[in-house]
């Protein structure tokens, strides 16, 4: 009963949630130079990040082609739990920032594929088998695993993406084999919900590589999962613009299918490897 009272309270909580409620708010103010964004977050009483976002081919990328603000958050805030896996996820306390990016009213950005975005902080050290990922949530949404990859010493936490809003550093503590599942799952509901959108051969073409490398990874042969994921990936590349949307249009636009597909891939990929070498 106390499990279903929480449960009720906590989707009451994010329901209601319009914003990021914290401790402080900060506007970002970003520096442009050819396609890559970077901007320095400073917090007060020490919390500080450098962000920097890199996009493959772009268009209407100016200092006013996006909003950024970074949020301090409340460590006792219930609705911001409620957007994250479960309980064994949370926000570190010596960095407790969510770094919301949206394209402003007036943008006409586009981008093809995806961008790479990076958060490096010396608030953080990375140690050997770190639970620390890169999160990232549609506006109020639930907060998912993007990581890319983790660079050692003061974390520098990346992945790609094919669109923008919240963004996170948190400790995941959850099974490795639940998160690589979950990455499974949410590869194959996106390949399923976007195949109408792609060319029918591309679609099965991938949904056999995508069938293949989780029938390696149940079998217990990370080399070969993580070889089709890769391929899957590359697949995709190789693919976009002629056979799979890829481009993303602030403010409205077709769904970039290419970016969600990629963007999927690698993170899954990311969980395969962590699990195969049992380091970041």
């Amino acid at each position: 009963m106390r499990k279903q009272l929480w449960t009720f309270l906590l989707s009451i909580l994010v329901l209601t949630a319009n914003s990021v409620p914290g401790y402080g708010q900060t506007a970002v103010v970003p520096t442009i130079s050819g396609n890559e964004l970077t901007a320095r977050i400073d917090l007060g009483n020490g919390v500080t990040a450098d962000l920097s976002i890199t996009f493959e081919k772009v268009i209407g990328l100016n200092p006013s082609a996006l909003a950024l603000t970074a949020t301090l958050l409340n460590p006792k805030d219930i609705a911001f739990a409620g957007r994250l896996p479960d309980l064994t996820v949370s926000p570190p306390a010596a960095f407790p920032v969510v770094v919301r990016i949206d394209p402003t009213a007036s943008s006409a950005l586009s981008f093809e594929g995806v961008y790479t975005l990076a958060l490096h902080t010396n608030n953080l050290t990375l140690a050997a088998n770190s639970p620390l990922r890169l999160y990232r949530a549609p506006s109020g949404g639930a907060f998912q695993d993007m990581t890319g990859f983790l660079q050692a010493g003061s974390v520098r936490a990346g992945g790609s993406g094919p669109g923008f809003s919240e963004f996170a550093i948190v400790a995941d503590a959850r099974p490795i084999d639940t998160v690589i599942g979950g990455k499974f799952d949410a590869l194959q509901s996106q390949l399923s919900a976007n195949a109408q959108a792609i060319d029918p051969a591309v679609a099965a073409d991938l949904q056999q590589r995508l069938s293949q490398a989780r029938s390696a990874y149940q079998a217990k042969s990370l080399a070969a999962a993580i070889d089709g994921i890769t391929a899957f990936g590359d697949q995709v590349k190789a693919q976009s613009g002629t056979a799979i949307p890829n481009v993303w249009r602030a403010n409205g636009g077709p769904v970039n299918v290419a970016g969600l597909l990629r963007s999927s891939a690698e993170t899954l990929k990311f969980s395969l490897a962590f699990k195969s070498n049992l380091t970041p």
